[in-house]
């Protein structure tokens, strides 16, 4: 329940995608519903996702005029330091101006200068780290945060062991109770409740060999009568549509982006997908079955780093994106056909499964806040 109480003040920075702007959405909203007065601030990077998600979820954001280095030789690492020295001056008038009690740091370009100045004016920080693996700007920043709350076991070999809270990742809340969406999600898709049905999800951005793995295959899809819900992102979808004029069949739907994702997981059987340390909280929570194809374009490669710790577990299989094309339908059909391991697999996720993660961290920065 609501109640006033002491104005709370806090920024929150990161972005860049999906899956640092959701958690930080869901943190804040989960102060709102503690303390109804929270004056809530988003940092961010100029150019980047949350510029536009974030005033669009009704929360104030400032940008920053910080970009990534890259790691191979290009010219844009020229124009890296003197923006990182413009968005280090900018933060700390950010935080002068705003005065907040605690800084979060979610990921992404703005979140490393935002708590850097943050630590030192003196003000409390908390690290939300999503990954099986730490990124080289948490590590870096771990030494002087207060709280770093993560996702996984055995994080201590990144940071100091005595500041670690395994929270878990904040979660879409209209994930919670997805069983009860069924009838409304077999309606909206237009699917058959006798046919098996496949979710493809790529990220908001797409994935190309998940995208191509898919269009190789359709006519085994098909053949097998499987539906299949294919979310392809923006940059797949027009040749996506292509694929699909050569087949009569309703069996598959494509879409460029899935706004009601609560109902297409309520009606997959079997979900393939990125293995973004966001999606995967969000898999362990809907608990389907899984098969998880991580991206080899991300930092330290750690997406398959976040795979295998649910295949450690026996709760996902995972396909590398190099061998997607060849061996990812058959792993599909193959787990569709064998209905003991749904059952397991399903029982093994939940376990893995945290969905007050947003609470529990707020509950370390109100901690924070006290002390």
């Amino acid at each position: 329940m609501n109640q006033k109480s002491k104005s709370l003040k806090i920024i929150i920075s990161g972005g860049g995608t999906g899956g640092h702007i959701f958690p930080a959405l869901s943190i804040a909203r989960a102060i709102q519903r503690r303390n109804n007065s929270a004056e809530i601030l988003f940092v961010g990077a100029h150019h980047r996702m949350e510029m536009e998600m974030v005033p669009a979820a009704g929360f104030k954001i400032v940008g920053l005029p910080i970009s990534g280095f890259q790691r191979r030789i290009t010219w844009q690492n020229l124009t890296f330091f003197p923006k990182l020295i413009i968005s280090l001056i900018k933060c700390k008038s950010i935080i002068k101006a705003f005065n907040p009690d605690v800084v979060v740091g979610v990921g992404g370009y703005a979140s490393g200068p935002l708590l850097r100045i943050a630590q030192k004016l003196n003000i409390p920080t908390l690290i939300q780290e999503q990954n099986s693996y730490a990124g080289l700007t948490n590590k870096l920043l771990a030494a002087k945060a207060k709280r770093i709350c993560v996702a996984y076991d055995k994080m201590g070999q990144y940071f100091p062991s005595h500041k670690i809270v395994n929270t878990g990742n904040p979660v879409r809340k209209d994930l919670q109770d997805i069983t009860s969406k069924s009838s409304e999600a077999l309606q909206h898709f237009n699917l058959h409740t006798d046919k098996k049905t496949l979710l493809v999800i790529g990220g908001s951005l797409g994935a190309l060999t998940i995208n191509q793995s898919i269009a190789f295959n359709l006519d085994e899809l098909i053949r097998k009568d499987i539906q299949v819900i294919w979310q392809t992102g923006k940059s797949y979808y027009e040749q996506a549509r292509k694929e699909l004029t050569q087949y009569s069949s309703h069996n598959v739907q494509v879409f460029e982006f899935i706004n009601k994702m609560n109902l297409a997981y309520s009606v997959a059987d079997v979900i393939i997908s990125r293995a973004g340390a966001g999606t995967i909280s969000e898999l362990c929570i809907i608990g389907k079955p899984i098969i998880l194809v991580p991206s080899p374009n991300v930092a330290e490669d750690h997406q398959t780093k976040n795979a295998l710790a649910l295949v450690d577990k026996e709760a996902a299989i995972m396909v590398n994106d190099s061998d997607a094309k060849e061996l990812l339908i058959n792993e599909l059909l193959k787990l569709m056909a064998d209905d003991n391991k749904w059952v397991e697999m399903q029982m093994r996720l939940h376990k893995l499964a945290k969905p007050n993660a947003d609470e529990h961290i707020v509950d370390e920065l109100l901690k924070l806040v006290k002390q």
